[in-house]
């Protein structure tokens, strides 16, 4: 294993203050066209019959497909730029890691209340709402592991592109989509299981003391929850199972068996991932005759197209040398001029919100991130215990990962919030209240982000590396110390940073339960979160959101990101 060392070590500076005033320069500027107005309620009622679950059903999955379709688009297009340009990588990436870290609930009242100005009747407001709501649960730990993909491909494979001529269309889709591939399944799959982990939080919600609403299985769920109905609960969280095993054996696994032909490796692996429904489908006549005829021309059109404009503009890049282009740098400088306007305008009210916050609400804010911080960690360090092993099994067995992956993906997608209420009581009576329960529940949430990643990492290991250590007879700890840690250490930090800022997302569920028209809180930020979103204290949202994004930033910068740079010095793999 060749070692390239790489320096990306990155220090706090002035665009990290930046992006810290910006992020809540931009909170006022999606708040404030509703500030002071009053907000509409949906009149939608939730029924709790079974009889709606097949329909609540579709519409959650409709708006999963479409939130997923947007976190796929955002992934390549954010991921690409910062991995491969090294001017927009310096703050793309403590952008993202700031993202990554806002709760869904902190997006909440901007992207309602911004979207009800825009949308004042009707519930086209809300659904879109709910659709960027889920997207935010979903598009982070997918752009990072494409950015970390890309970033780790081989030197070797890197020339070959080179010698080739390969332009940048033709590197994205030969090169670094396919590297890229089995990470991004997997991190797929966790993103589904995040926004259906948001999705109670999504389809029905409190803001400024009125109801939301929208079908779904969210809303039901929420309802059951919020009634006390554990009959409807129970089938409730049945149709949910029922729809997260369908997926899994219509779409997962035969993507994860599709996915598998592109593992780095020079020899083939004997017990490859298979699908039934893959197998049938490459079998199926009609598809084969669809393909041949339709698909693969327009897929070629399409390419061809893209082709050409690539070449077209790099030539003329080459053409331009460093003569400057007038028109360009006209509209470059009224962009940043507009946006400089904005960032003024939008900074000047975010500090207006935030110079009402009272002294009480202040004085929270210390003891809370304290708790919350205490949490996160414990959480942490469990996930890590069973999370790594478990992975390594079943990213090394194809046997059992045919068996478990269908279970992890079940369990990883129920709802925690769902489970929660029903054994609140317990933890509330028995385990010191809701301050060890919020515990758990951020660990429900958060620990599939280890898990998916690490089983990725364990499937990424190349078979010659596998073969190797049988001969060597490495066995036990030293294979561990040898193989496999050194192997999966970038797909564990990947895993680690979007869990880390997950624990940190499900603190707004954790730290603030209602079951059965009672409210349980405890001390904590996701507490002062939630409160302040279902009050409209927007003051306190604001400061509480900021301080999140710097604690969660500031680990990112003084932990994960010397252990990124470890990784890419000393465990990348080159051909």
């Amino acid at each position: 294993m060749k070692l390239k060392k790489i320096d990306i070590r990155r220090k706090f500076g002035m665009m990290d203050i930046v992006i810290f005033i910006s992020l809540g320069a931009l909170l006022f500027l999606i708040i404030s066209p509703s500030i002071g107005k009053q907000v509409t309620p949906s009149g939608i009622e939730i029924s709790t019959n079974i009889a709606n679950l097949p329909m609540y059903a579709f519409l959650s999955v409709r708006r999963m497909m479409i939130a997923y379709i947007l976190s796929l688009i955002f992934t390549f297009v954010y991921g690409y730029i910062a991995a491969n340009n090294k001017k927009a990588e310096k703050f793309m990436i403590p952008i993202l890691d700031i993202l990554q870290s806002i709760p869904v609930l902190s997006f909440l009242p901007a992207v309602v209340l911004g979207l009800m100005a825009i949308f004042p009747n009707g519930n086209l407001g809300i659904e879109i709402s709910c659709i960027i709501l889920i997207f935010t649960g979903q598009v982070w730990n997918m752009t990072f592991s494409f950015y970390n993909s890309t970033k780790i491909i081989p030197k070797d494979l890197r020339e070959a592109a080179e010698i080739f001529q390969l332009n940048k269309w033709s590197q994205f889709k030969k090169l670094e989509l396919p590297f890229s591939a089995i990470g991004l399944v997997w991190n797929s799959m966790m993103s589904w299981s995040g926004g259906w982990f948001f999705l109670m939080a999504c389809e029905m919600f409190r803001l400024k003391g009125k109801d939301f609403r929208l079908p779904g299985l969210g809303s039901y769920l929420q309802t059951a929850s919020n009634a006390g109905d554990k009959k409807a609960l129970f089938w409730g969280i049945l149709t949910l199972v029922l729809v997260i095993v369908l997926l899994d054996q219509l779409i997962w696994r035969p993507v994860i068996a599709w996915s598998d032909k592109f593992k780095v490796e020079l020899t083939g692996s004997q017990d490859a991932p298979h699908s039934f429904i893959l197998t049938m489908i490459r079998r199926s006549v009609i598809i084969e005759t669809v393909t041949e005829k339709a698909l693969t021309p327009l897929f070629e059109k399409v390419n061809q197209k893209i082709d050409g404009f690539v070449n077209k503009i790099e030539k003329n890049k080459r053409n331009k040398n460093n003569r400057k282009n007038t028109v360009g740098q006209i509209i470059k400088w009224s962009i940043r001029m507009l946006f400089i306007g904005f960032f003024i305008y939008s900074t000047y009210g975010a500090i207006k919100i935030v110079s009402d916050i009272s002294i009480r609400d202040l004085a929270k804010i210390p003891p809370a991130v304290t708790y919350s911080f205490l949490r996160v960690a414990v959480a942490q360090i469990i996930a890590l215990a069973w999370t790594v092993p478990l992975g390594v099994a079943v990213g090394m067995n194809k046997k059992i990962a045919s068996i478990l992956q269908p279970i992890i993906q079940v369990i990883a997608s129920i709802p925690a919030t769902a489970l929660f209420p029903v054994v609140l009581a317990f933890f509330i009576n028995i385990f010191g209240g809701l301050s060890f329960a919020s515990i758990l529940l951020m660990l429900l949430g958060t620990q599939w982000y280890i898990l998916f990643n690490v089983i990725a990492g364990a499937m990424s290991i190349p078979e010659d590396l596998k073969e190797a250590a049988k001969v060597y007879g490495l066995k036990g700890w030293k294979k561990w110390k040898i193989l496999i840690l050194p192997s999966i250490f970038p797909y564990l930090l990947t895993g680690m940073v979007t869990a880390t800022g997950g624990c940190w997302n499900a603190s707004i569920v954790s730290e603030y339960v209602s079951f059965g028209g009672h409210t349980v809180s405890t001390i904590g930020l996701g507490a002062l979160i939630s409160e302040a979103t279902e009050t409209g204290n927007f003051p306190l949202l604001i400061v509480s959101t900021l301080v999140m994004c710097i604690v969660v930033v500031g680990v990112n910068k003084i932990l994960w990101k010397k252990l990124y740079s470890l990784s890419e010095e000393r465990f990348k793999i080159e051909l």
